[in-house]
């Protein structure tokens, strides 16, 4: 029904509006008697294996949802009726912003891929907060907030951001994770060189020791970096004792793509996401697995099925995070992917 009813007729909307109706709509639908019942019943997996323990959390199964698709966290209680053992929230910034100029996201569905230039468009750290006040608590469901800066805030103060955003959220957060990877808002990919990184890192690590119960805190980065630079990474992120890593990000890399060169031109600029991001994201996480030191990862990028689920776990990944094979494999992603384990 998906593939060939429901989804070629959101695709025939502009994706940003397609993507608030569809869960406009989805949410109106599950506030119906019985209707969240019927699909949580229709979607949940049958996960066979052993629930995944990381960083003192508890994973029913490997498949959650990536930041960018709730970026505010207003659809956490119906996008868990789809399966998911962890919904990562965000990217959320301590004020409000409205991101990049429309028109910012395209599909390609050629490649099976989309390119964004979002912008980390959000309603801010405080509006999140009120709404998550309100949630109640979510059996068996993990609930990471992916943080960021706003476009406005020098890079030097970029950790005030941050350290905004996880003061306001920390009651709220089963964990959380520090975007330094998008490549759409200007300089924040900066946050990933050495100086920078130590800076914000250690001034999060500092103010999660203070908490009464320290939360878990990933790191997420491009799919973009060299050897070296993911090497330098991954001892800074242990030795600020940071407790996982995510590859990766969006990338800007345009090769090998079957969509055609003069529809790219007109696109323009963004990250890519989906199908081609699928070997340049495995090749980071082999290299991220062989580098010296013990970080739990976290596999993003081109998952559409169990089997490339599957190679990111044979990659050295200990969960994975869908968003664009959501998309176009739509809400049935997280079952099939788990009933194949």
């Amino acid at each position: 029904m998906w593939q060939y009813i429901i989804k070629p007729l959101l695709f025939l909307l502009n994706p940003e509006r397609a993507h608030h109706l569809t869960l406009g709509l989805f949410k109106i639908m599950c506030r119906i008697p019985g209707v969240s019942a019927i699909i949580k019943s229709i979607f949940n997996p049958n996960y066979k294996g052993d629930p995944i323990q990381l960083f003192g959390l508890t994973f029913h199964h490997p498949v959650g949802l990536a930041a960018g698709l709730d970026k505010d966290g207003q659809y956490i209680k119906e996008l868990a009726l789809l399966g998911f053992s962890h919904i990562e929230i965000g990217t959320v910034t301590p004020g409000p912003q409205d991101g990049n100029p429309r028109p910012r996201l395209f599909r390609l569905p050629k490649d099976q891929a989309l390119i964004n230039r979002m912008g980390f468009n959000n309603e801010g750290a405080a509006a999140m907060a009120q709404r998550l006040k309100a949630l109640p608590k979510i059996p068996k469901l993990i609930l990471g907030i992916n943080i960021g800066k706003n476009k406005d805030t020098p890079l030097e103060l970029a950790h005030e951001d941050y350290l905004s955003c996880f003061e306001t959220l920390y009651p709220y957060a089963d964990y959380f994770t520090i975007n330094i990877s998008s490549p759409n808002t200007p300089g924040l990919r900066g946050l990933q060189e050495k100086e920078p990184l130590i800076k914000l890192l250690s001034a999060i690590r500092v103010a999660n020791s203070k908490k009464a119960i320290p939360r878990p805190v990933l790191v997420k980065i491009a799919p973009d970096l060299d050897d070296l630079q993911l090497a330098e990474i991954k001892n800074i992120i242990i030795e600020q004792c940071m407790d996982g890593l995510i590859m990766g990000n969006t990338t800007l890399d345009r090769s090998n793509l079957n969509t055609s060169s003069a529809i790219l031109d007109q696109i323009g600029p963004g990250g890519l996401s989906g199908l081609p991001v699928f070997e340049k994201s495995n090749n980071r996480l082999s290299a991220l697995s062989a580098l010296p030191g013990a970080i739990p990862l976290v596999g993003v990028g081109g998952i559409l099925d169990s089997k490339s689920a599957q190679e990111k776990l044979s990659r050295g990944a200990s969960l994975v995070q869908v968003y664009t094979g959501f998309i176009f494999t739509g809400p049935g992603i997280v079952k099939k992917i788990c009933n194949a384990f």
